[in-house]
């Protein structure tokens, strides 16, 4: 699912900038808001040390910035996609305030085993599958082999590997427990940073 925000750039005190095809994906919880367990309520909505700052350096050197979340409270009824909306309405207007902001939401509202009716479902938008990453992509005409995946979780890694990004691990949320689970495995980020403002560094260094 995609959702494609009409936000006023200007009011956000981002500087105008040419179309790319250069992206950075970006995982929702853990690494642009706290990690809340299947977070459901807006005043759970929390910006993390960094973050808007990380995002605003990336729109300005003239990146897309895209999120990529799995949201299985909605397939698992703890959530309507409407109120998901909802949710990603008042993060677009945080990072707002911070004069940041995203081009555009995609989640994956499925759950293999755990969802009810039509969202129980095995897709290829759920990472660690790359489809969202990929129809992204298609839709906005990315190039991949150029862009980055930033997490805070394997899955994410994963998606963005398989997908033909590079991959950054951040050291937020779950990032340093994923940090010791990969240690000595094959599978590697291509950097390992602090947070996400740190990762927005070493892109543009």
């Amino acid at each position: 699912m995609t959702e494609q925000p009409s936000a006023k750039r200007a009011q956000q005190g981002a500087l105008p900038r040419p179309l790319t095809t250069r992206c950075v994906f970006l995982a929702r919880d853990g690494t642009i808001n706290r990690e809340v367990h299947h977070l459901r309520r807006l005043e759970e909505l929390e910006l993390l040390e960094g973050a808007p700052e990380g995002i605003r350096l990336l729109n300005r050197a003239g990146w897309r910035v895209i999120v990529v979340t799995n949201q299985a409270a909605v397939a698992r009824g703890l959530l309507s996609e409407e109120r998901l909306g909802e949710i990603h309405q008042e993060l677009q207007a945080m990072l707002a305030r911070e004069g940041a902001y995203v081009d555009a939401i995609y989640y994956c509202p499925h759950h293999p085993t755990e969802g009810f009716g039509r969202y129980r479902l095995e897709c290829t938008c759920r990472k660690p599958q790359p489809g969202s990453i990929q129809r992204a992509a298609r839709e906005l005409g990315l190039d991949l082999a150029q862009s980055y995946c930033i997490g805070d979780k394997r899955s994410d890694l994963e998606a963005g590997r398989t997908a033909g990004c590079h991959t950054i691990l951040v050291r937020t949320g779950n990032g340093v427990a994923t940090a010791a689970q990969l240690d000595g495995e094959s599978i590697r980020p291509d950097y390992i940073a602090t947070n996400l403002l740190e990762a927005a560094q070493w892109i543009l260094a």
